[in-house]
């Protein structure tokens, strides 16, 4: 049988089979693109990876680089005129998308004595983690809940809410919301009040003295996140220091406990949930990844988290980013306490959350 061979010109191979198909596909190509097509065998690799692929880095912000320039902030701009006086925590692989992580955003929040960041509400969920300062207060959804350091506050999809530092002190906090979900999908929706303070009809504590001590009231709550406002520090941190105690210590995570909603026992939030960890002086933690990207705080001791061969040294109030699937340890110098929140209940919920060592 014969074979094909491609024509001489001028003593060159002239164009043959495989050169007269790649001309063909490239024709095609151009043709598709006229009515907005591509074709998925040119990028089936970088769509439907193996792994996970992230563009998101390993990334510490350290709080007394952080302080001195919210700080700054507030000659510059009033609550009235920024709405919401907070420095956003940009990952630097992503800067200008206003993320921490692919899903969440990141920022401190500052507010001045006597000051009153106005009421709104936005489809986003959000919460605060405070840092610095005592006596300012979140009040959502009814109650007023004067906060502490370490505490930790939930702001609800759509809740309505509103800040107010009646101290005499500036008043620092970490927000966390989960907006670059919500934009992800285009279903963001926000709505300001015109009174800048909303009523409340319940006392600070309320919602944790109802629901978080052992006893639930006679009634159905119904709502698909917790209805506890303040998780406070005072209450939480002594339940990690009696593991630790115990040696109740998991071998990656330390002394951890998981933030719950108690009506359901799950996520505090369906698309983000919280951990308080009690590191024990001198862990060093088994290595860990899970498909998550987490913000974490150090509230207390000092150490570092290694992930992927990068260090992120931390101390009291500073804030870092473990990226989705990178391997990661912890290692306390001396007993310490991280705080860390996730978009894994979001995960779970879509059957695509995975860990591993």
């Amino acid at each position: 049988m014969a074979v094909a061979t491609a024509k001489k010109t001028n003593g060159k191979p002239g164009p043959g089979p495989k050169h007269n198909i790649e001309a063909a596909r490239e024709d095609y190509y151009q043709r598709i693109d006229k009515h907005d097509m591509a074709p998925l065998w040119k990028v089936m690799n970088s769509v439907v990876t193996e792994e996970p692929v992230t563009r998101c880095a390993p990334v510490v912000w350290h709080f007394d680089d952080v302080k001195s320039l919210v700080m700054e902030s507030g000659g510059l701009i009033t609550t009235e005129e920024a709405k919401r006086r907070v420095l956003i925590l940009e990952n630097p692989a992503m800067r200008g998308e206003s993320k921490a992580t692919n899903t969440l955003f990141a920022g401190i929040q500052m507010i001045l004595p006597g000051e009153v960041a106005p009421a709104h509400r936005h489809v986003a969920a959000a919460i605060r983690f405070v840092l610095d300062g005592e006596g300012a207060y979140t009040a959502v959804d009814g109650e007023k809940a004067f906060m502490s350091p370490g505490d930790f506050v939930i702001t609800a999809n759509w809740a309505p809410h509103d800040h107010g530092n009646t101290s005499k002190k500036p008043m620092l906090w970490l927000d966390v919301l989960d907006f670059p979900a919500v934009n992800f999908f285009e279903a963001s929706f926000a709505q300001s009040f015109d009174e800048p303070t909303l009523a409340t009809t319940r006392q600070d504590g309320e919602s944790l003295s109802r629901y978080g001590s052992g006893v639930l009231p006679d009634g159905k709550w119904d709502k698909s996140y917790t209805p506890v406002i303040n998780y406070t520090y005072k209450r939480t941190r002594p339940i990690v220091e009696r593991m630790a105690a115990a040696g109740d210590v998991d071998k990656s995570h330390g002394a951890r406990v998981r933030y719950a909603n108690p009506v359901t026992g799950g996520p505090v939030l369906p698309t983000m949930s919280a951990w308080l960890a009690m590191l024990p002086k001198g862990f060093k933690g088994e290595p860990y990844r899970a498909t998550d990207g987490t913000v974490f705080v150090c509230v207390e001791g000092e150490g570092h988290t290694e992930v992927d061969g990068e260090v992120l040294e931390w101390g009291p109030n500073d804030v870092f980013v473990v990226p989705p699937w990178k391997r990661y340890h912890h290692v306390a110098g001396k007993q310490s306490v991280l705080f860390s929140i996730s978009d894994r209940p979001a995960q779970e919920a879509l059957g695509i959350w995975r860990e591993g060592k």
